[in-house]
């Protein structure tokens, strides 16, 4: 039941900025956010919320991988760190995801790999989404 939940929870943000100032975010199920616009300021950028979307997207599904092999039991941590490099062309975007695990658990590296592939490439709904070419719809008004 709370898988099904989860599913259908409604999920979104929104994001506004004035004439100067930096970007405030505040997700449909009430998180808010500060927006830095300079690498060398703390905080999140626009990239860094991507990474970190994949990234925790990864680390769940693979604890979910886990148990659908039955081995959750025998998992101690997951980390994923993502990293990127942007593309040297128009348009702007990430041209390529270097994401890096560290499984730890009483199981073997075949096992591990079975759990990085599946959260990557069958459960993550991020990377999945990022792997394929999803429609944008697009509205703009004065209000």
């Amino acid at each position: 039941m709370a898988e099904l939940r989860a599913r259908t929870r409604e999920t979104g943000a929104t994001a506004v900025v004035g004439r100067t100032g930096f970007p405030h975010v505040t997700s449909l199920t009430g998180g808010e956010l500060d927006i830095v616009t300079s690498p060398s300021q703390p905080g999140y950028g626009p990239l860094d919320l991507l990474y970190a979307s994949l990234a925790s997207c990864l680390v769940l599904s693979a604890r979910i991988a886990a148990s659908r092999f039955g081995v959750l039991d025998r998992l101690r941590e997951v980390s994923v760190k993502v990293t990127g490099e942007k593309a040297h062309d128009e348009p702007s975007r990430v041209a390529r995801f270097d994401i890096a695990f560290v499984i730890k658990g009483d199981f073997d590296d075949t096992v591990r790999h079975s759990i990085m592939e599946a959260a990557e490439e069958q459960i993550c709904t991020v990377s999945n989404t990022l792997r394929g070419s999803p429609d944008f719809s697009s509205k703009v008004s004065a209000e």
